[in-house]
């Protein structure tokens, strides 16, 4: 069997990025309750409503549509892209200041450490890769262990942010 030699074209890769707002549309970021909980949406600018009254008709503006954006940093304008050197992690912050996590000293798996030294595979490493963590001795670092506990997370509160704002839109029409 033929070795197949792996390569990236990382300029190539980057262009084919889509990096401009979807038609109709542009990024939005709703803030939590600090300053780095930011939930990105993609607010949709919608048409007018005809609306039918008797012999004639009247258009009616309709407010936008907001839709949690799943495209990430990608399609944000303001952002700079090095798909070399990966996403910024977004969630760093937050694990560090529960001291419940410790960094290893490298790669601690046999399938990761058997990876990391296949020079076939080196093409497609990222420049500077995460350091992987653990759980401190005696510590559970669940999601649901924080939330038994009574601790909210910022982690749970930018899910709550996706997640309740269909909610909070659908209240808000309502009460009009």
């Amino acid at each position: 069997m033929a070795k197949t030699s792996l390569t990236v074209d990382t300029a190539d890769l980057t262009s084919r990025i889509t990096r401009t707002p979807f038609p109709g549309s542009r990024k939005i970021y709703i803030e939590g309750s600090r300053p780095d909980i930011r939930v990105p949406f993609r607010e949709v600018s919608l048409t007018d409503t005809l609306v039918a009254e008797g012999a004639n008709t009247r258009r009616e503006a309709n407010p936008p549509l907001r839709l949690f954006d799943v495209s990430g940093v990608y399609t944000d304008p303001a952002v700079s892209i090095d798909v070399t050197r990966g996403l910024q992690p977004l969630r760093g912050a937050w694990i560090n200041e529960r001291q419940d996590t410790e960094a290893l000293d490298g790669i601690s798996s046999a399938y990761g450490r058997e990876r990391l030294n296949d020079p076939a595979l080196s093409a497609l490493r990222m420049a500077k890769a995460p350091v992987p963590r653990r759980a401190k001795a005696g510590m559970n670092v669940s999601q649901m262990h924080y939330a038994r506990k009574g601790i909210i997370t910022p982690e749970m509160e930018y899910i709550a942010i996706r997640e309740n704002l269909v909610r909070a839109q659908l209240a808000e029409r309502l009460a009009t």
